[in-house]
């Protein structure tokens, strides 16, 4: 019965496998040889959407940030992440699945590519631009198998499956209607890339799931995840009681307290600093400023400008996301992610009312022209990478005992000294301003720590009460 069961479903996926195959055999020939009723509706539904899109800066904008849910950068983070979520989880083969499947859908994109070098459309109205021939369309393909894999993976936690099953069908489609509505594809490349990408991941969970059953794991239908086996690794946490301490309110109240107290001593600094007028700083304020100025040379121009590009707001977002996934994969636990996140809160919500409070002028040497409207203090790049550093350097010694764990901390909160020396040598900031962001961002996450990590280590030896989470 066993094997019965597992010709009917292989048969199945090898009929989808083959139904996907020569959906996009036909596509690519009919592209391949520029059928005229084809071509002209490709052409006419470019130069509708694109007319479309260019009417509004928001939808450009809109388009621009929902395609970017595809492109490489994006999709090698996703996949990079989920990859360490399973290593962490002890599940190596499921992670070398994940790799394979994904590195497999980017290599054979670009050699269909190359083999039928369409260009790419020509539009009256210009909205974005992309390189490379375009079909099939990589973003569609790459997120088609990229997303895809990760619902099959994660579809055997019972819990997240509707989840992860909304999400593919909304991020797929939306980023391959980006693709056509920005211009940069018709719209057979973005249905050559998501047949393709279908393809690709019907034959991949085939020869998975054929490797299970040699490897004598029970067949199971593909509705249940590839690793149903795995599924206790892959959910969150081990538990699903959440245990609150009987004086979180007190603790709550005490973050709140501090996050007061804070805002009042930045409130005083920045006025003080301000007190002659917001473009009188002091002298040697100025005069570090000028220092950093009179050395400037093209090469470390170029290095400060990297540096800038990878601690503005969305770097360190994207950093404090990582964090927060490997630290639950890690200790199974919320802490950790409650930890991040409330440290991410409280520096945010203290700068922005900071600056909009102490409207202190940038230095006067010559400034990049993209600044953000922000005042000069504090400095919320520093504030923001020294917090989540700091973090990342508690969460590491607290949570192994490992030797690597220092060099790893020292390495974390060696980054809030480089974004503080570029800040300094771009004149962006006065050396004040980066005191500032030290007394925001140090007694906060100290706080933030004592609270959300120092409350587990007393946990049992203090009465709790449960939650149930369903």
């Amino acid at each position: 019965m066993v094997v019965e069961r597992f010709a009917v479903r292989s048969a199945v996926s090898w009929a989808a496998a083959t139904a996907a195959g020569v959906a996009f055999a036909v596509v690519m020939a009919v592209v391949w040889s520029g059928w005229a009723p084809v071509r002209e509706a490709d052409r006419a539904i470019s130069a509708g959407l694109t007319r479309w899109a260019a009417g509004s800066d928001v939808v450009v904008a809109v388009l621009r940030g929902l395609t970017r849910l595809g492109d490489t950068a994006t999709l090698t983070a996703v996949a990079a992440l989920a990859v360490a979520w399973l290593l962490l989880r002890k599940r190596p083969w499921v992670a070398a699945h994940v790799v394979v499947t994904a590195l497999g859908g980017g290599l054979l994109g670009v050699v269909v590519k190359e083999l039928v070098e369409r260009l790419r459309p020509l539009v009256d109205v210009e909205v974005a631009t992309a390189s490379g021939w375009s079909f099939p369309s990589g973003h569609t393909l790459g997120a088609t198998v990229t997303y895809g894999v990760l619902l099959l993976v994660f579809a055997s936690v019972r819990r997240a499956r509707r989840a992860m099953t909304a999400l593919v069908v909304v991020i797929v489609p939306a980023v391959a209607f980006t693709r056509v509505a920005l211009g940069v594809h018709y719209a057979t490349d973005v249905l050559g890339g998501f047949l393709l990408g279908l393809l690709w991941l019907a034959l991949t969970s085939e020869v998975f799931r054929r490797w299970r059953r040699d490897e004598g794991m029970p067949e199971v239908p593909l509705t249940r995840g590839l690793a149903p086996e795995a599924a206790a690794d892959l959910r969150p946490v081990s538990g699903r009681r959440v245990h609150v301490p009987d004086d979180f309110r007190f603790l709550a109240a005490r973050l709140l307290v501090v996050w007061g107290l804070l805002l009042g001593v930045l409130f005083a600094l920045g006025s003080w600093l301000t007190a002659a007028g917001p473009d009188v700083p002091a002298a040697w304020d100025r005069a570090v400023v000028e220092w950093f100025a009179q050395r400037r040379v093209p090469a470390w121009d170029v290095a400060m400008d990297r540096v800038e590009a990878f601690s503005g707001t969305g770097p360190v977002i994207g950093a404090a996301v990582v964090v927060c996934v490997l630290a639950l994969a890690r200790t199974r636990s919320w802490r950790p992610v409650l930890f991040v996140a409330l440290g991410m809160l409280g520096e945010v919500t203290l700068f922005l009312l900071t600056t909009a409070i102490i409207d202190r002028a940038r230095p006067a040497a010559k400034l990049p022209a993209d600044l953000p409207p922000t005042s000069s203090f504090p400095s919320g790049h520093v504030a923001a990478s020294l917090v989540l550093a700091t973090a990342v350097a508690v969460l590491v010694v607290r949570g192994t005992g490992q030797w690597w764990r220092w060099p790893v901390a020292v390495l974390a909160l060696a980054v809030p000294v480089v974004v503080a020396g570029q800040r300094l040598y771009s004149g962006v900031h006065y050396p004040t301003d980066l005191l500032g962001s030290l007394l925001l961002a140090l007694p906060w996450i100290t706080a933030v720590a004592v609270t959300t990590l120092g409350v587990g280590a007393a946990r049992s030896a203090a009465p709790t009460r449960s939650h149930t989470t369903r």
